[in-house]
């Protein structure tokens, strides 16, 4: 089959996250409010920061801000998590990043697919959190045989979708028919099921042990465990959360409310407390599923992530506090870190897209060097630098939305090992590095702004 005939992998990802979003929304209802409550936050926003507005539809931001959504599952074992690899990369969604949540208490690690090119971005930024539970870190060693057995017994994916994959790989791509079937299949493998696949005494058993390890291990699959919808003001959202009937999580996790964003802030609602029938008949609760929502601001460099890092460090002290104390005390400490563009970009603190504007010149008097010639087409107006928005995670602050919807005090093994290693091998491939991969869309844009301006150049910027 010729590849123009093909389904675009961009497409296929966006319909499958509005199926995942139509799902997850009749599974839990809270979530349609959270996305009335975000939508009227977000034109209540933009109406009130016409700059803000501006500034996102000239870098072709407003788009995707409706359909953006990132969500999150955990699966229980490697050959589980290399499928996921091979149904992600269906949708143009490769790996990025490793998180190692053990050190925080959560026993797992991970990474997150999504698409990394700009045009794919821009099409649907849909990301899955996805992490992998660390059997080596259940203590009980009979406990840690049992949970591994009932993890071999499932199969977390429907036939005819490992079908599509391999046709997919087979022949380079899917017609259209078969990637609507494709979406269709793939999200059977993240619906929720009440009906658990052990009875009530192993639940309880691996719930003492953590609860995420029974929510992993004790369902038919990784049914997703939560959707969250991009605020342009987290702040109002949080604030306004109660006013829609839903009660949010005591602290806004990330970097304090600042005039220009930076990385992830991210807030949510308690889980649910949802009614289970275990094997034998047994009946009883399960909480695992909860409401999120999070903030997106530019991506930083390693100098900016350092810093931000140290700065965040210094704050959770103040932790324990109520969310206006932290925040007040997060913002003081963040006095330090710069709050405007120009400062971040020459700084080198953030990454930035570069755009040209016009057309190309014969100026002969233009620098002959790549940096000063970028410098001064930025001076001129000939080059717009646009902020790149962050499209990853955080470990310490997804470890603090996964420990606020498991419940306080948590056992876990916070002196274990990451192991990146066994999560690639997983995987059957590296996970990207993500500093390298905004680096790359920004030296990308400068040579092409500049190619476009001034000529091919010899010399990198």
């Amino acid at each position: 089959m010729p590849s123009d005939s093909f389904a675009s992998p961009a497409s296929i990802r966006d319909r499958f996250a509005s199926a995942m979003s139509r799902m997850y929304q009749t599974e839990v209802p809270q979530y349609g409010t959270l996305l009335a409550l975000v939508a009227d936050i977000n034109a209540r926003t933009l109406t009130e920061n016409p700059t803000l507005a501006a500034r996102m539809a000239d870098a072709n931001e407003l788009d995707r801000l409706s359909v953006e959504r990132h969500g999150a599952i955990r699966v229980g074992t490697p050959a589980e998590l290399s499928m996921l690899a091979r149904l992600f990369a269906v949708m143009g969604m490769a790996p990025v990043g490793y998180y190692d949540l053990a050190a925080a208490g959560v026993p797992v690690h991970s990474t997150a697919f999504r698409p990394v090119d700009t045009a794919a971005l821009a099409i649907n930024p849909f990301r899955l959190f996805t992490s992998l539970l660390r059997l080596d870190l259940i203590e009980d060693a009979d406990l840690r045989e049992r949970a591994a057995d009932i993890l071999a017994q499932r199969d977390i994916f429907t036939p005819r979708v490992r079908e599509l994959i391999e046709r997919f790989e087979t022949d380079g791509g899917l017609a259209e028919a078969e990637a609507d079937e494709f979406v269709t299949e793939a999200i059977e493998t993240f619906r929720w099921h009440e009906n658990a696949t052990v009875d009530y005494a192993t639940y309880e058993a691996l719930a003492a042990e953590h609860r995420l390890i029974a929510d992993v291990v004790c369902f038919r699959g990784p049914h997703i465990n939560h959707l969250t919808p991009r605020t342009l003001d987290i702040d109002a959202a949080q604030a306004a959360m109660p006013e829609y009937g839903i009660t949010p999580k005591a602290i806004i996790e990330g970097p304090p409310q600042r005039a220009v964003p930076i990385l992830l802030r991210q807030t949510s609602f308690k889980a649910l407390e949802e009614s289970i029938r275990f094997a034998g008949d047994t009946e009883g609760r399960h909480t695992a599923r909860f409401g999120e929502i999070e903030q997106r601001g530019v991506a930083l460099t390693p100098d900016g992530r350092a810093l931000y890092d140290r700065l965040l460090a210094a704050a959770q002290t103040y932790k324990s506090t109520s969310n206006a104390d932290y925040q007040a005390a997060l913002a003081g400490i963040f006095e330090e870190f710069p709050d405007d563009l120009e400062t971040l970009r020459r700084r080198e603190l953030a990454y930035f897209r570069y755009e040209a504007v016009g057309e190309a010149t014969s100026d002969t008097s233009a620098p002959t060097d790549d940096h000063s010639a970028l410098e001064a087409l930025l001076a001129a107006g000939r080059i717009k630098a646009h902020p790149i928005v962050y499209e990853d995670f955080l470990p310490v602050s997804a470890a603090g939305i996964f420990q606020s919807n498991l419940g306080n005090g948590e056992a876990g093994n916070g002196a274990a090992a990451a192991s990146q290693a066994e999560l690639e091998e997983a995987l059957g491939r590296p996970v990207i590095d993500p500093f390298a991969l905004y680096a790359e869309i920004e030296a990308e844009s400068k040579r092409i702004a500049l190619d476009t301006l001034l000529g091919p150049r010899a010399t990198a910027v």
